[in-house]
């Protein structure tokens, strides 16, 4: 790269202060036509499995921070309200504190990374960044701690996303894409044996987290010998219990696997071809996506029977799309695949995308993947703050494999300036969290909604 080149690269970062100078993007006032966030999770649940709903409902009602975690749609309005830096990077779209976790990687190591791509599009890089800073907050509340404490973990991770740009600004293009975060990164966060104790418990939770261990815990003995799927209602169900025909919908699921095998990579279609479909059921995931169509799929070994768990998850529009330019992918499926292949340092390797009936789009994973994440309720002050920072840091290497880390690096500068308005715009959101929540809880009293626990 000619020295040139980054001096343009970094007047473009200095130049897009003047659209909206770090000290502002840590604004937030809700503005007087605000959409009615109930209104929107309406809208949300009209393309939803009805019987699913309120269970959704139910899971945002329980805490501030659950209903933080399922109104990505709500945010994405209230950001798209103010001036942005146009400096554009592929977004996670919901990048709060729980969508970042361990999972492994093909060479079955295990890596700390953003897990959760539903509403992945092109955008400006703060969005995520306030997103993660908002959830924080929330969750230092939530925790116990007091409006001090939720205001400094927000600066530690929007600092530690200022640092970790920098660096990355500096390196070379493999050395940033070849950058990854091990579990034993996580260790970092630990400075008494209590705290360190309690991540290796983690680590070895999520080591477990296979498809064998789900092959107990999900499977019971059918008839003639071999496992067929364990309902547990009303979180794992057969199709007919929700009014769908079942003959129909696995065929239907057959169908998907068809397409999704031929989105694969030629090895993987080799590796997949190995195992035969057994059965699929319905299942219940997340809180912002309970309601979309998603099943879990059963297949075994054609050798020994090893199982294998896929979820195929029904993917719409992003909630980000009314106010982003569009995704070049029409296949919302694909669209998810693309952003996480893309933000992700290593990911699974059964991801790929399907069209199913009516022209719904999906993508498909492996369910367990030795899987696992913080307990968020759990992280005493210091391992909130600590905490926060990785997932700062791990925001900032995703960002940098898209988006012009140099041109970002040069707006954020060297001093605080972002980081104190990133704070800033924390407890401001955690207060506008706190109102909404209440609206959602008023809104189920009065019967606009109806809300389940499950």
């Amino acid at each position: 790269m000619t020295d040139t080149t980054l001096v343009t690269r970094t007047e473009v970062g200095r130049t897009a202060r003047k659209q909206v100078s770090r000290s502002a993007a840590g604004e937030w006032s809700p503005p007087a036509d605000r959409q009615d966030p109930i209104a929107i999770l309406e809208k949300q649940a009209a393309t939803r499995v009805p019987a699913l709903v309120p269970i959704r409902y139910g899971r945002m009602a329980a805490s501030e921070f659950a209903f933080l975690r399922g109104a990505p749609a709500i945010m994405a309005s209230d950001l798209s309200r103010s001036p942005d830096t146009g400096l554009t990077v592929q977004l996670c779209g919901d990048a709060h504190l729980s969508n970042f976790g361990l999972y492994a990687s093909p060479e079955r190591r295990l890596v700390f990374d953003l897990n959760d791509f539903d509403e992945t599009l092109p955008g400006p890089f703060e969005w995520d960044l306030k997103r993660l800073t908002a959830s924080v907050a929330v969750a230092a509340r939530e925790n116990g701690f007091k409006d001090a404490c939720a205001q400094d973990a927000a600066r530690d991770a929007a600092r530690a996303y200022r640092l970790a740009m920098a660096r990355l600004a500096g390196m070379g293009e493999l050395d940033v894409w070849y950058q990854s975060a091990d579990a034993q990164t996580l260790l970092t966060l630990a400075k008494r044996p209590k705290g360190r104790k309690a991540l290796e418990s983690t680590f070895a939770a999520a080591e477990r987290h296979t498809s064998v261990q789900a092959l107990r815990k999900l499977t019971v003995q059918g008839p003639d010998g071999s496992p067929r799927i364990k309902y547990q209602p009303p979180l794992l169900v057969p199709y007919a219990e929700l009014g769908f025909d079942r003959d129909t919908e696995e065929e239907i699921v057959r169908r998907v696997f068809t397409d999704y095998r031929s989105t694969l990579q030629d090895d993987r279609k080799v590796l997949l071809d190995r195992f035969q479909f057994v059965e699929s059921a319905l299942k219940v995931v997340g809180v912002g996506s309970v309601g979309t169509r998603c099943s879990m799929a059963l297949l075994l070994g054609r050798t020994v029977r090893q199982p294998l768990f896929l979820q195929v998850k029904e993917a719409e529009e992003s909630v980000l799309a009314p106010y982003l330019k569009a995704s070049r992918f029409e296949h919302q499926g694909r669209r998810v695949v693309a952003g996480q292949r893309l933000m992700q340092a290593s990911s699974d390797i059964f991801l790929g995308w399907a069209t199913g009936p009516e022209g719904r789009y999906f993508y498909v994973r492996q369910l367990r993947d030795m899987k696992g994440s913080a307990v968020v309720a759990d992280l005493d002050q210091k391992m909130l703050r600590r905490y926060s920072e990785v997932c700062g840091q791990t925001l900032a290497r995703a960002h940098a494999r898209s988006g012009d880390r140099v041109a970002i690096a040069a707006y954020l500068g060297r001093g605080d300036s972002f980081d104190v308005a990133m704070a800033r715009w924390a407890l401001a959101y955690a207060d506008q969290t706190r109102a909404d929540h209440q609206r959602l809880l008023a809104a189920i009293k009065e019967g606009r909604i109806l809300a389940v626990d499950a």
